[in-house]
């Protein structure tokens, strides 16, 4: 049997585990569904989810703010998670549960550009898998339209500091917002048991 130096047998080694196998410690995953204040309480204590960011995306305007001018841009969640946790395809599903996917002038009680819903893909990875989540969706409701976007992901603007955890610093104007606004009735309308 030939001996090899210590030297190449770690090298050996080292080199024969594959990058692409390799899970990074954590990864980023941005989604638009209405009010961000309920997009980031739906995923911020998932297992996996290292933390949720309200902000917005989506537009050209530089340091858009909710007290001020954000016009363009979408409510929307950044999401930090250990993809050896949770996938992102967990996610997608996740988010689709928690979103109205057939109304185009925004979510629930909210209406208008900013509140539209929207997957925002950070690279033609998720954008792939985005959009196989959308055809499950579509033929799950064949007689619906399905007009969520998938969009490609652009700078994110977190939102001041009082709208961040607001569902932890408000509880119970949360609440009441959340269930004046109808949108566990609705999502359980869609979606049935499995609504987020």
């Amino acid at each position: 049997m030939k001996a090899y130096p210590l030297c190449m047998v770690l090298m050996a080694l080292l080199f024969s585990f594959s990058p692409a196998r390799a899970q990074p410690a954590s990864a980023t995953a941005v989604f638009a569904g209405g009010c961000f204040w309920c997009i980031e309480s739906d995923f911020q204590d998932r297992d996996g989810v290292l933390d949720a960011v309200s902000g917005f995306t989506g537009g050209t305007l530089k340091n858009p703010t909710y007290s001020g001018n954000h016009a363009g841009h979408y409510e929307a969640v950044k999401i930090t998670y250990d993809p050896r946790v949770i996938s992102y395809q967990a996610l997608l599903e996740a988010y689709w549960r928690s979103i109205d996917p057939f109304d185009a002038a925004g979510q629930f009680c909210d209406k208008g550009p900013s509140y539209r819903a929207a997957i925002f893909a950070i690279d033609a990875q998720q954008k792939q898998l985005a959009q196989a989540s959308k055809e499950r969706v579509i033929a799950r409701f064949p007689q619906q339209a399905v007009v969520t976007e998938i969009l490609d992901a652009t700078e994110f603007w977190p939102v001041e500091e009082y709208h961040q955890d607001y569902y932890l610093k408000n509880p119970v104007r949360y609440k009441y917002y959340r269930w004046s606004c109808g949108r566990d009735q609705r999502l359980r309308d869609i979606w049935g048991d499995q609504a987020s």
